[in-house]
């Protein structure tokens, strides 16, 4: 992992060079690249050419808004692990303004961001957190005496590409439950002209955030996303067919109560409105807080929060999904066995049934046209 310094980086310079500068080792550099390669699908065999792309970089321009949010966009992204907030900021990109992590403020902090926007014009990445109202001329959000749609669709101009931070950036989120007093929606609502991949849950995954940052950096575009603008690498796989929980799933083992005996085992959720089996997201394998856990780890169901309009859609989030299909080995093997042996006498019965049809086929076919049941033979024989 990356070691945070404060050695200034010198206009010019790549982030190979600076790293060198600053006595980050070759290898803790390697290392980087292996584990956002990993992430990102490309396996550790790409790690060479994610290195070699990264280090020839010059260091790229952010700028980071903040719109109908809670910061807790802003908080899991510091808690990234590889590199950390740190590094992220010093050694890997340039965030000229984050109202929420920058020095300056007001008059300063607003001359920041047009200077940024303005010396880097066509090649700044725009990263955007929080919801966009629209009732009522946009008047629920405003920053420096205008509405953040204004701000966003002057940012947007400039950018090269977008990342929409978070639930709220990507659909609007709990601003855009029913029923929705601000109007409020997802940045691919307002801007329609520009790249745009959606990072979504509520919060995010601080490393879903580094990876897609070092992909746009390494290939010059954004990831491949599904249909919902999410980027595939972390979100093309269910959370039902990679959780931990599974095998219990399957064997038909739920927690009935919170703090029960198959609780206290850890056995599944879905009984307790986990909504695993409907959610794409990638909790089970990067986990959160360097590593540390996930709500299903720690003995909560998922809430699908980052399935778009979950508010409304996973809404109770303690009542169970209806009939997700399941094998349930312990609890139904008298159901299965049964099943089985309905279906073997079925078997038996429709084997029989064809056996007589093929024999009656048979006889109709030794019989002639004028003779009855009776053959040539037969008769002249008589």
């Amino acid at each position: 992992m990356f070691v945070r310094n404060a050695e200034p980086w010198m206009d010019g310079s790549s982030l190979g060079e600076h790293l060198e500068e600053t006595g980050v080792s070759r290898r803790s550099f390697l290392e980087f690249c292996t584990e956002m390669a990993v992430i990102l699908g490309l396996g550790s065999a790409a790690a060479p050419s994610v290195a070699k792309a990264l280090e020839s970089q010059a260091r790229p321009t952010v700028i980071w808004l903040e719109m109908q949010e809670c910061t807790g966009c802003v908080e899991s992204t510091l808690r990234t692990e590889a590199p950390t907030i740190g590094n992220l900021l010093l050694d890997v990109v340039s965030l000229d303004y984050s109202e929420t992590l920058m020095a300056a403020a007001g008059h300063a902090a607003e001359k920041a961001k047009a200077d940024a926007m303005a010396k880097n014009k066509g090649k700044y990445v725009l990263v955007v957190t929080g919801s966009v109202p629209t009732k009522e001329d946009g008047m629920y959000c405003t920053v420096a005496g205008r509405t953040i749609r204004q701000h966003l669709e002057e940012a947007a101009e400039g950018a090269a590409a977008i990342i929409a931070l978070g639930a709220c950036a990507h659909w609007g989120s709990v601003q855009a439950a029913r029923p929705n007093p601000t109007g409020a929606v997802g940045v691919r609502d307002i801007i329609k002209n520009k790249p745009i991949v959606n990072i979504a849950g509520c919060p995010p995954i601080g490393d879903v955030v580094t990876a897609t940052v070092v992909h746009f950096l390494t290939f010059g575009r954004l990831p491949a996303v599904d249909r919902e603008g999410r980027p595939l690498f972390a979100y093309g796989n269910r959370i039902h067919d990679q959780c931990s929980r599974r095998a219990h799933f399957d064997a038909g083992q739920y927690v009935e109560s919170f703090d029960d005996e198959g609780a206290r085992k850890g056995w599944c959720l879905y009984e307790m409105g986990c909504k695993g089996p409907a959610t794409y997201s990638p909790c089970p394998i990067v986990q959160w807080n360097q590593r540390t856990n996930w709500p299903i780890g720690a003995g909560h169901p998922c809430i699908g929060c980052t399935e778009p309009y979950f508010w409304d859609t996973m809404a109770p989030f303690y009542n169970r999904l209806p009939n997700v299909s399941g094998f349930g080995v312990e609890h139904r093997i008298d159901t299965i066995g049964a099943s089985l042996a309905v279906g073997a006498a079925a078997g038996v019965a429709a084997h029989a049934t064809m056996t007589v049809m093929h024999q009656i086929r048979r006889r109709k076919a030794h019989q002639t046209p004028d003779s009855g049941s009776t053959s040539g033979e037969e008769r002249n024989n008589g």
